[in-house]
């Protein structure tokens, strides 16, 4: 049995008029579009990753924010409760 008769036999005429011009060309193309493509690409990436950047960084900012927010008010809330148990001892030490 022959290697040609293993493999299914290729038309290089059949296979040209199933792609058709358009897909001869884009085939012709081809090694010419995807450096361009590349090259289109790479503007694009590099402001997608400035405008992470600048989210990252505004965005540490607001965490930085909350974080001092809610430092304030746990500070606060301790302050009010020793406050809280300070009085009922104050209260008794003056009705005695």
């Amino acid at each position: 049995m022959a290697l040609k008769d293993l493999v299914p036999h290729i038309d290089i005429k059949d296979i040209a008029e199933d792609l058709g011009i358009p897909g001869i060309t884009a085939i012709v193309l081809l090694p010419v579009l995807i450096p361009a493509a590349g090259k289109a690409a790479k503007p694009i990436a590099k402001a997608t990753i400035k405008g992470g950047v600048v989210l990252y960084e505004k965005g540490k900012g607001v965490v930085a924010n909350v974080g001092e927010t809610f430092e304030d008010i746990v500070a606060e809330s301790l302050a009010e409760l020793a406050e809280e148990r300070s009085q009922p001892q104050a209260i008794a030490e003056g009705d005695g």
